[in-house]
């Protein structure tokens, strides 16, 4: 097979059922993006048999690729370490839980081929069309409003898991990020705008996934992570 265009990597972790979904239906968007695409599932350390699921597809299809880890990485390192491995020169991640509409996949990728280094999906703009519970709605819009002000982002949603980057300028970031984990996206995000990249927000449609729900600890993790990047940013200079 030749090179592929765009590389896809889905993060996960322990969702075999999600996946059984999600790999039929990116082949079949992908394709039509761009015939030769690559789709590495990016299995973090699950113990349900998500790495078996992903075996079966490999056997039926040359463009699909298991990175399997034995221990849990960390969404953020995950991902790292798949698109160190990605062949395009265009990658981009989406949730397993297809939670943004993969009908807008050609709009994300179509955002790089168009000269932007990040394009990202968002649930906070005013086309957005969301399906979201009060209380995670109050606190998404209230952690985007402290990166916002804290961090000086001009970007309204920074968590939602569907992005796409120029892979060289993305490898030219990644030893700057330090979060291994959830808060990976922001960073990314607010790290590209600060060197000056290209990015580009654009409305999504998205639905909640069943059993999310706000723990006040949450709050806490999501506080402590913008003020340790504010920290990093400002003080340190990382």
């Amino acid at each position: 097979m030749g090179t592929p265009e765009v590389t896809a990597v889905i993060p996960v972790y322990n969702d075999r059922q999600g996946l059984e979904e999600a790999i039929p239906r990116s082949i079949e968007i992908l394709a039509t993006i761009d015939r030769g695409f690559e789709l590495i599932i990016a299995e973090d350390g699950s113990t349900d048999g998500s790495a078996d699921v992903v075996r079966e597809w490999e056997g039926q299809d040359p463009r699909v690729m298991l990175m399997h880890s034995d221990a849990r990485l960390g969404r953020g390192q995950a991902l790292n370490r798949a698109f160190g491995a990605a062949r395009g020169p265009i990658v981009c991640y989406y949730d397993v839980d297809l939670a943004t509409d993969i009908s807008h996949l050609p709009e994300l990728i179509g955002a790089i081929r168009e000269g932007y280094d990040v394009a990202t999906g968002s649930r906070l703009l005013p086309e957005s069309m969301i399906q979201r519970s009060g209380g995670r709605e109050l606190a998404s819009r209230g952690y985007n409003l402290l990166v916002r002000s804290i961090l000086g982002s001009r970007l309204y949603d920074h968590q939602c898991g569907f992005k796409a980057f120029n892979k060289d300028r993305l490898q030219l970031l990644l030893p700057s990020v330090k979060d291994t984990h959830w808060f990976w996206d922001t960073e990314v995000l607010v790290r590209a705008q600060r060197k000056g990249y290209r990015v580009r927000e654009f409305p999504v449609r998205w639905r909640e996934g069943s059993g999310t729900t706000v723990r006040r600890n949450d709050v806490y993790r999501m506080g402590k992570a913008i003020l340790r990047l504010w920290w990093q940013l400002h003080v340190a200079k990382d």
